[in-house]
C-alpha cells in the first residue's frame, strides 16, 4: 500500500479528516430554493484545508444535474474566462444556441444572421445568465487564493450587479485572512462583508488521535502523543503521518522530530514568516522566548509581552487581533496568548 498521507497542497489525500458540518452548511444554503448568502469565503492559515475543502464542494455540486461551476484564476482576466468556460460547457451551449444570442463578435463562435453583436463582456454575460436563469440552472463560481488585484475588483464588482439583477450566480472563494480583508475595503465591494466567512479552525484531536490509532495500529495514548504534536493543524497532520509511515516505525517520534520541523519551515513556515510585519515578528519572538512548552504551547500572559516589548494596552489589543486572524495565535484564555501553529514557537526561536 502507498502511503496514504501527502504533502502536496490542495490535493485531497487518501487519508483526510473531512469538515462535515462546514461543507454541508455550504452546500445545503446554495442548494435551497432561497439561499441566505450566494457568496462564501474559506480562509485560514497555510495549509489548513481550505483547497481541499473547495474541491470537496465543487466536485458533490457539479454531481447536481441543475448547477454549472466554473473554476477561475485570479491571476488572468476573470470575466472573459467565465463567459468562455461558460459558452465551452456542452450542456449550456445548446441552450445559448437555441436562444439565437450572436455571441461571435465576443470571439465565442455563435452567429445569428439579423442579430445584433455583443461586443462587451458585463452585457453577454448578462444575456447568458437570463438564458441559464430561464432553463432552471444555477451558475457557481469557483476562486481559489483569491486578493486583490485589478482582475478580481473589476470581477467583483461585475458579480455583485450580475447577483443584485436576481441572476442564479454563486460564488465560493478561498483566500488569507489579510488577502480578503484588502479585497473588501476595495471601495464598491462593501457587499463582501455581509458575507459568511468560514473560517478553518483546529481538527478535533480526537478525529486525528482516532486516524493514526487504525492506520498504525496504535494504543490510543501513543495515538494521541502524535496528535498532540500536530494542534490539530491539517498540514501537520499530513507531514506527522506522511514521516511515520515512511520511517516504519511510530514509536521512532522523538527521532523524527527534526525532520517535521524541516517540513513544517520549508512548506509553510518560512512563507508565513516573511508576511508579517517587523512589528509582529518582535511580538511572536518574544511570545518564543517566554514558551516553554515542548509538545503543548504554553499560555503566555499578554501583560508579559507588553512588559517585555514597553507596549501599551490599545497597542497590544490591535496586533493581538491581527495576528488571531492570521492563524497564528490563540487568544481564546482571556489575558494570555498561546501558539496556534505546531512547533512554531520553536522553529523561529532558531530564526532569532
Amino acid at each position: 500500500m502507498s502511503n496514504p498521507f501527502t504533502l502536496s497542497f490542495g490535493k485531497e489525500p487518501t487519508e483526510f479528516i473531512s469538515r462535515l458540518a462546514d461543507t454541508d452548511h455550504i452546500i445545503d444554503d446554495f442548494t435551497s430554493d432561497d439561499p441566505v448568502s450566494q457568496v462564501y469565503m474559506i480562509t485560514g492559515v497555510r495549509g489548513s484545508g481550505k483547497t481541499v475543502m473547495l474541491t470537496k464542494i465543487k466536485k458533490r455540486i457539479s454531481c447536481l444535474n441543475n448547477w454549472i461551476v466554473v473554476e477561475l484564476s485570479p491571476v488572468k482576466e476573470m470575466l472573459d474566462s467565465l463567459a468562455a468556460k461558460m459558452y465551452l460547457d456542452p450542456d449550456i451551449q445548446k441552450i445559448f444556441k437555441s436562444a439565437k444570442l450572436e455571441l461571435s463578435k465576443f470571439g465565442l463562435g455563435i452567429s445569428v444572421e439579423n442579430k445584433p453583436p455583443v461586443t462587451d463582456t458585463e452585457t453577454a454575460l448578462s444575456k447568458m445568465l437570463a438564458e441559464i436563469k430561464k432553463s432552471g440552472k444555477r451558475l457557481l463560481i469557483i476562486v481559489d487564493e483569491i486578493y486583490k488585484n485589478k482582475y478580481t475588483i473589476e470581477f467583483a464588482s461585475v458579480f455583485q450587479i450580475l447577483m443584485r439583477d436576481g441572476y442564479p450566480v454563486f460564488l465560493l472563494m478561498t483566500g488569507l485572512y489579510e488577502k480578503i480583508y484588502d479585497l473588501q475595503n476595495e471601495d464598491g465591494l462593501t457587499f463582501l462583508y455581509r458575507a459568511p466567512r468560514i473560517v478553518m479552525e483546529p481538527l478535533s484531536t480526537n478525529m486525528i488521535t482516532a486516524t493514526y490509532k487504525r492506520i498504525f495500529n496504535l494504543s490510543t495514548e501513543s495515538a494521541n502523543k502524535m496528535a498532540q504534536y500536530t494542534l490539530g493543524y491539517p498540514f501537520a497532520f499530513q507531514v506527522l503521518g506522511y514521516l511515520l509511515w515512511e520511517n516504519g516505525n511510530p514509536e521512532e517520534l522523538p527521532n523524527i522530530l527534526e525532520e517535521y520541523d524541516h517540513y513544517l519551515e520549508e512548506y509553510v513556515y518560512a512563507k508565513i514568516w516573511s508576511e508579517l510585519s517587523a512589528k509582529d515578528k518582535t511580538i511572536l519572538l518574544t511570545m518564543s522566548a517566554l514558551d516553554k512548552g515542548e509538545i503543548l504551547p504554553d499560555q503566555i500572559k499578554i501583560s508579559a509581552i507588553r512588559d517585555e516589548l514597553d507596549m501599551s494596552n490599545n497597542e497590544m489589543s490591535v496586533y493581538r487581533e491581527r495576528l488571531s486572524r492570521k492563524g497564528l495565535v490563540d487568544k481564546n484564555t482571556y489575558g494570555t496568548l498561546s501558539f496556534k501553529l505546531p512547533r512554531f514557537s520553536q522553529i523561529i526561536r532558531l530564526w532569532s
